[in-house]
Formats: C-alpha cells, structure tokens, sequence
C-alpha cells in the first residue's frame, strides 16, 4: 500500500529552503497569530491578496522548503457547532495544492489549534485529512501506477514518536479500508476481497481465516447462503467468511469482536433496486471493509491488553433464477425462523448467523464487546445525515459505551451520533404467524419507514442470539450495532465519493491508544 506515511520534524525551525522537504502546509485559523518567522511574509501577501486566510494559498517563499509556502485557514473554530473536521478538511485541501504545485515531501505545520478543547489530535487530524485527499482508487493504482499518489511521505512539525506511530496504524487502517471499500464489483468480487485480506495481513499479528466451501457456508451461515445463493451460479462471485484474529502479547484484559457487511454488490435481489439506486451498490461492503481497517490499524500498532476477532461476510446479493424471494422462511443457525420481508434488506441476514457465532465466542472471552459494522440502511443517511448511526443494547448503554465512542470520535474528525433501541423496534420484527420467529423487514424503504435504522438492531439481536443476553440475563454481553450508511463515503455519493474509513479512527482511539 502506497498511502503517506508520517514522519517527524521537531520545530519549524528545522525547516528552510535547503532542508529535505520540498513545501510547507500552515493550517491556522486566522492570520492574527501566525507563526513568527512567516508572519510578516503572509501578512503583505494578505494586503494585496484577499484570498489569503480565507482559501488555501501558495506563496512563494525564499525561507520555506521548496520556495512552497501553504496557507490553509480552517475558518473560525469557537462556535458551537465547529469541531475538528475544520482542520480535516483545511488540510485536505493544503494537500491538494502541495500536490498540484509538484510537491512530493511536504512539511505539515498546525498553529496555535491543538491547545483547543476538542482540539487536541489536530495534528494527527490534519495528516489524516491529507491521507483522505490523496487516496487513489486501486484500480487506478493498478492501471496508472503508485506514482498517481505522488507522495510517500508527509512530516509532521513537532509530532513525537507515539503521535507518528499511531497516527501511521491509522492511516494504514484507513487506507486498506477505502481499497476494500471503493473498488469496483468484479475487481473485489469476494474471493479477490479475501485475497486482498490475506495479502493485507501476510506477515502481521493478525491470523487470517477464509471459508470458501459452499457446502460448509451453506451448513454453518444459513441466512448467508440465502442472501449468496444466486450468485452460486457464477463461481468469481462465490461467497467468502473472512475471519480474523489478533491476540495481543501477555494478559487479555477485553475482548473486541466485530462483525462486518461485505456486499459487495447489492442488486437488491428479486426486490430489485430500480431507477438508478443501484449505482454505487458495491460499496455496500463498506462495514466489512472498515472493520478489515480496523484490524490493519491492530496489526500495526499492536495494543497490550486487547484482543481483536471480526468476522466479515463477504457476499454477493446477485438476481437470478435461484435468487431468494420474499416470504421465503429460513432457519438461521441459531435455529430461529426468519421470514424475508424484502430481499434488498440482506445485509442484516448476511452477517446474522456471523454474530450468532460471535456470540457464542464472547460467552468465553474476557470482558467482551460485540459490534456489527455495516453500510445498513438509507434511513441512517436520512435520519443523522453524514454521521455513523451507534445503536446499542442495554448492557452497551449501561457502559455508556456508544457514548464514548462518539466523544473519541468528536477528536478524531470521526463523528457519529447514538440512538435507542426501543420497544417498538422488537415489535416492528415479531412475527405474524406460528410459521416463523422473525420479520427480516417490511417491504418498504428504510427511509421512509418510522425508525428504519433503528429495528434492523433489534432483528440482529434476536438472529444473533443476543436478546437473551441483555441486562436482565446472568450474562449481559455489551453490543453496538453501528450504521455507516450516511458516512461512509464523502458528500454522500455512493457511486463516486471516496470512502471515509469511518469507525477506524474512534476505534482505535478508544481501544489502542
């Protein structure tokens, strides 16, 4: 993987015209307190230019490395609804001009921003914020070669050693995960999707798992065979369940265990999505592919004390003559009777019998979390707009566990928002005959149906087996069911806007830092 690794410069002092970086990006929010040694330089740029301090500029500077200066303002930051994606994206866009003026090791400088609150992994922030610009496709990569990135490395003025290694297992993370996330169907059909783990990991602490046989994912993931079972007729679009695991040196002291949707295409199936909905339909891996993220960030930062399992289902909801149809009755593999409401709700099914496994794992590990990660609905989108959407069970909520992972998140330019699972969720999905257990959905769409993001938790619980462990059970198992529907790509365009990464950076925060 070619993304921008970060790399150390004490001071501002360290850098000049002759040093080995070729610009330097200012990320400031306004030009009343600029660094001293530039201060006076933009400033008489500022009276002849009005664009200075108000958009990315490029000056041309005899004291900057490269003769590149860059000033990126972020705009004001003390408002009530600023946070730090204001520095995330002033560097995005600092970036974007160091490239095009032909820089390749660029210096990145944050002024007077991290003594903050909310602030204080600006820093961090803003070089992830460049990795977030400067991401190619892999296909492209493949096609034009790494040298369409152009840049290798990005130094970080007066980051420490700590800062530049966890800020580098993030942005690995990140990376893996918009590959997996953001290439096209046949490029990352399921078996290409495994072998890209596979190769992702070769060499890490990170054991990696695929089960390919049909006979033992039909025997072992029910509900997944259903949601791949016209893709069997094809055999590049044949199913695959990844798992991996990361078991860190010397005491366990949590267990972490993910499961993530892979689709990676979602025709919808015989519920078939029409007038145009289904562009952009294979980044619905999205959730398997931030959780393979995750994973690549553990296996580069290697946490003490925190085990990590994830398990992604990998599957290709196809339409055919063996495709699976509404009211169809399945028997999941924790034995309880699903009915299918509309076959473009396959994701929940897909990684349904994949958290009854996780389940039972958790049962005998050491202070457990259990988490699905999924591009789920479009009733996430609509209801919170570009944040994840954490919904929780109630030994989740007693831990106030979503709760931190929105705080972390609110640092790191990760934002997410958290709802209830409620009564009406459970009873949204009970069945309406003796023929079957559970409603899969109803049959309309998820945006336009009353809490739409918020019952598919529910019906994952119940396949899941996790109803039977909430806070009234001798063995509450803490569960987070996070929905990245509306953050998983940039501006909401699922056909052309980069992958976000989201979770990657709030997860690590919480748990490997």
């Amino acid at each position: 993987m070619s993304y921008a690794r970060a790399t150390s410069c004490a001071s501002l002092d360290a850098l000049s015209a002759t040093s080995e970086n070729d610009a330097l990006i200012i990320i400031c929010d306004s030009l009343d307190a600029l660094p001293q040694a530039y201060a006076e330089q933009i400033n008489t740029h500022a009276a002849i230019d009005s664009r200075v301090g108000k958009q990315p500029a490029l000056l041309i500077s005899e004291q900057a490395p490269g003769k590149r200066l860059i000033v990126t303002p972020t705009g004001p930051l003390g408002r009530d609804y600023d946070d730090v994606r204001r520095v995330f994206e002033a560097a995005k866009k600092g970036i974007a001009v160091a490239k095009e003026a032909g820089a390749i090791k660029p210096a990145l400088y944050v002024h007077n921003i991290q003594q903050r609150p909310g602030y204080e992994f600006a820093l961090e922030v803003a070089f992830l914020g460049a990795n977030q610009a400067l991401w190619q496709p892999l296909e492209a990569r493949e096609y034009h070669g790494d040298a369409i990135s152009a840049l290798n490395t990005i130094s970080l003025v007066g980051a420490t050693d700590e800062q530049l290694k966890q800020v580098n297992a993030i942005a690995a993370g990140q990376y893996a995960a918009r590959d997996l996330c953001g290439t096209e169907p046949e490029r990352m059909a399921p078996p290409r999707f495994a072998d890209y783990c596979v190769e992702a990991f070769a060499g890490t602490a990170v054991k990696v798992d695929v089960i390919s046989d049909i006979a033992t994912i039909d025997k072992e993931y029910p509900l997944l065979s259903t949601v791949a079972r016209a893709s069997y007729a094809v055999e590049r679009h044949h199913p695959r369940v990844v798992k991996m695991a990361y078991v860190p040196e010397g005491n366990v002291e949590r267990t972490l265990i993910f499961v993530g949707k892979g689709l990676v295409y979602d025709t919808g199936g015989a519920d078939l999505k029409v007038g145009g909905f289904m562009a952009g339909m294979s980044r619905d891996k999205g959730g398997a592919a931030s959780v393979a993220g995750f994973m690549k960030a553990v296996a580069e930062a290697q946490p003490k004390g925190v085990k990590v399992i994830a398990y992604l289902a990998v599957v290709r909801n196809s339409i055919g003559s063996d495709c699976f149809v509404p009211d169809e009755i399945i028997t999941s593999r924790e034995g309880i009777r699903v009915r299918i409401g509309n076959t473009d709700a396959e994701g929940r099914l897909a990684m349904g019998d994949l958290l009854s496994e996780a389940k039972e794992v958790a049962k005998g590990e050491v202070n457990p979390e259990l988490f699905t990660v999924a591009t789920l609905t479009g009733h996430a989108a609509r209801a919170v707009g570009p944040y994840s959407a954490y919904i929780e069970n109630g030994p989740a909520r007693k831990v106030q566990l979503s709760q931190q992972l929105v705080e972390q998140g609110d640092l790191w330019a990760d934002c997410a928002e958290v709802s209830r699972s409620r009564r009406e969720d459970y009873d949204f999905v009970q069945p309406r005959t003796l023929a079957d257990d559970v409603l899969s959905s109803n049959n309309a769409a998820s945006a336009v149906t009353a809490r739409g993001h918020q019952f598919p938790m529910a019906f994952l619980a119940i396949v899941g087996g996790l109803d039977k462990h909430g806070l009234d059970s001798e063995q509450p198992l803490p569960y987070v069911h996070m929905d990245i529907a509306g953050s998983g790509v940039e501006g909401g365009d699922w056909q052309h806007g980069k992958p976000t990464a989201a979770t990657v950076a709030s997860l690590f925060a919480k748990y490997c830092r």
